[in-house]
């Protein structure tokens, strides 16, 4: 589980880091999906950790409180440096957000330009930020979901690649909500993530094939 292997027959494994910061329900779905993870970093003690360790996946604790904690003083881009430099020194290529609690700056989306995954619980654009889903429920909308995205250096607002509805009831409390979405996102999240590791795995292919094809001399 969660172990490298091809993507494809004949590509090169496409592989995976994912960020995490608590319980690691999001993690253990696409560990489940046997995706090719290959390192988890969270950025606080949580049982996101006690899960890779369970399958054996590597695993990094780049804690917050060394570079000012959750205060006004946290040093956010030599944090995102570190959390790169740990990335980077996997051979991570694809970096997947599972829950992970805090804001990364620019270094990591210099390094990762259009491969860092996240998933949102709303139907984005609507509902952005850190309370969508009560967010959705003061609106008074009658349906919300999930989205899956392209992490940007603006929040919630890179390429959407996926959505789910979810349905508001009548009864709904902000916490039951959310349960739901997540289940459904548990299930939408990692097809999701399967099908662009897919995706860059048969264009890392062909760029491979086009280096190494002898191209025709004409004089």
């Amino acid at each position: 589980m969660g172990a490298d292997r091809d993507t494809e027959a004949g590509s090169p494994p496409v592989r995976i880091g994912v960020l995490a910061s608590g319980s690691g329900t999001i993690l253990e779905a696409v560990l489940a999906a046997d995706l090719p993870v290959v390192l988890v970093v969270a950025d606080r003690p949580c049982r996101a950790l006690d899960v890779a360790d369970a399958s054996a996946v590597r695993h990094v604790l780049v804690d917050r409180s060394g570079y000012g904690g959750f205060g006004p003083g946290f040093d956010r881009r030599g944090y995102t440096a570190a959390v790169t430099g740990v990335l980077t020194g996997a051979g991570v290529d694809v970096v997947v957000m599972a829950g992970f609690g805090t804001v990364l700056d620019r270094p990591v989306h210099d390094a990762y330009p259009g491969r860092i995954l996240n998933t949102h619980p709303a139907l984005l654009p609507a509902f952005p930020g850190w309370h969508a889903v009560r967010d959705a429920l003061e609106a008074g909308v009658t349906e919300t979901g999930t989205t899956v995205h392209v992490a940007t250096l603006e929040m919630d607002a890179g390429p959407i690649l996926a959505q789910q509805r979810v349905e508001v009831r009548p009864d709904d409390t902000e916490e039951r909500l959310h349960e739901r979405i997540k289940a459904v996102e548990r299930t939408l999240y990692p097809a999701t993530i399967r099908t662009f590791v897919d995706g860059l795995a048969r264009e890392t292919a062909r760029s491979r094939t086009a280096a190494h094809t002898p191209q025709e001399i004409t004089e």
